[in-house]
């Protein structure tokens, strides 16, 4: 009997199905307990077939951090329409991005845990992203409140409620029952609740020594 023949796939479909198989295993195990042979194996493919498309784990994993970082993105700006008013703005992009999380979580993990422990080549992509979130949160902001509030405090407010994002993001995936839903509208009542009172000129001050 011959050889059985598998069918031809064209690159870049057999690329992602790599990607796929990879992003599955580096979120679920790790970036340093991932081996090359499961990656192909859950692939449907041959070990040198993946190093002949990516090269080495180093370069497989980078694509999967691109990829991903990516697709958050996108799925974040699609969920927007700019013309709608700040709070709805917000709103809308919190729960594009909580969907996305939860859809996508051995995705999440790749850049939420794995892209950030192993090394700055990796971890560059995941900056880049945060910081077009940070910006998109400080134009938010500052557009619901022009000239209230100095540059530094509006960026420090947007920086907090990113890292708050993320941080929820990661709970909610490891929360069973928690929805996209619930975690945007907890996010949404916490910080807009807050920016809210800042918008109306109500601050919190420390009480004096």
């Amino acid at each position: 009997m011959g050889s059985v023949k598998t069918k031809r796939m064209p690159r870049a479909v057999r690329e992602q199905q790599m990607l796929d198989a990879a992003v599955q295993i580096f979120g679920r195990r790790g970036y340093m307990a991932a081996s090359m042979d499961d990656i192909a194996e859950l692939a449907g493919v041959s070990k040198p077939l993946v190093y002949l498309y990516l090269n080495s784990k180093d370069e497989l994993f980078s694509a999967c951090v691109r990829r991903e970082a990516r697709a958050l993105i996108a799925a974040v700006r699609a969920g927007i329409d700019p013309l709608l008013p700040p709070d709805r703005q917000l709103w809308d992009g919190l729960l594009a991005f909580f969907t996305h999380t939860a859809d996508h979580p051995d995705g999440w993990s790749v850049l939420h845990v794995q892209a950030r422990t192993h090394g700055d080549a990796f971890a560059a992509e995941v900056t880049a992203m945060r910081a077009e979130a940070v910006a998109f949160v400080t134009r938010l902001i500052a557009e619901a409140a022009p000239g209230t509030h100095a540059e530094r405090d509006i960026v420090g407010l947007a920086e907090s409620l990113v890292g708050a994002a993320e941080s929820l993001a990661a709970w909610a995936n490891a929360t069973p029952g928690v929805t996209a839903r619930q975690a945007a509208g907890t996010l949404m009542n916490f910080a807009w609740a807050g920016l809210g009172g800042l918008l109306e000129g109500r601050f919190w001050s420390p009480p004096r020594a």
